[in-house]
């Protein structure tokens, strides 16, 4: 019988080498259907906990299971063969610059399907009528806007129906209009192919209108976790900070430095 929960991560800790670790003992537990969010300023770690979720990365101590299995023990092609359950949205689409919209969507049924051309041709316009775009099926990646270019990325994320959808920075760049039709996409397209989603952001408001839960790192640290009202209620001075975006709080402005005067030549 499957557990409730898609992906279980206990005491994980990374580092790049013995001086540098990025994250230290994270405890996380995502269910099955919901949309979680992983959220914390930059360089606080959450980008290479998404790498150790796709198996991209190995955790340095503690474990990784998906779906029942643990990521870091599977070999080659037992690795590529969960990842094909997995569908990636980049920070900036990433789309092949020298295929159309059709064929961006189409490479993975290609790839990694026996189906019929004709069966492609309907799934493909399918995946593009979700997210708004079956009328531009035949632009290439350099003739649509960022936020076209966002929902292309994303059509041909669920290419494959998959069970876990993991978005990096899906809201960077984008126009306020853009920006609401992506953030309205992750979660009515997670409701609608019963996956799981995981949206790494640093953008605050966005993603607390669509997700189910919270996790923030600090400094490859979890310090809280919770649900979006939650958070917005915490009295944690950090979380306070980043959830209202506060200049003034734990986080400084100045980099640690000397006192100034001690930096003047003329003094």
């Amino acid at each position: 019988m499957a557990s409730d929960n898609l992906i279980e991560i206990s005491g994980v800790g990374y580092s790049y080498d013995k001086r540098r670790t990025i994250l230290s003992d994270i405890d996380m537990v995502i269910p099955r259907g919901k949309v979680v969010a992983i959220m914390g300023i930059s360089g606080s770690g959450k980008t290479t906990l998404l790498r150790l979720i796709g198996g991209a990365l190995k955790p340095t101590q503690g474990s990784v299971k998906i779906d029942g299995q643990f990521t870091h023990d599977l070999d080659r092609e037992g690795l590529y063969r969960m990842r094909r359950r997995m569908g990636m949205l980049f920070q900036f689409g990433a789309l092949f610059t020298d295929l159309s919209v059709f064929d961006n969507v189409a490479f993975q049924m290609r790839e990694h399907t026996d189906l019929p051309e004709a069966m492609i041709h309907d799934l493909v316009m399918m995946k593009l009528h979700a997210v708004g775009l079956r009328g531009a099926h035949h632009l290439m990646p350099g003739e649509l806007s960022g936020g076209m270019a966002r929902r292309v990325a994303l059509a041909r994320s669920t290419a494959l129906d998959p069970m876990l959808i993991m978005y990096d920075e899906p809201f960077t760049g984008l126009d306020p209009i853009s920006l609401g039709v992506i953030r309205n996409l992750v979660r009515k397209l997670n409701d609608a192919l019963g996956s799981t989603s995981i949206v790494v952001t640093h953008d605050v408001q966005e993603a607390l209108d669509v997700v189910d839960y919270v996790y923030y790192l600090s400094e490859g640290v979890m310090v809280a976790h919770g649900t979006p009202d939650e958070l917005r209620a915490s009295k944690d001075p950090l979380v306070h900070q980043f959830v209202w975006g506060e200049a003034d709080g734990p986080v400084a402005y100045q980099y640690p430095s000397k006192d100034f005067s001690e930096e003047l030549e003329l003094v």
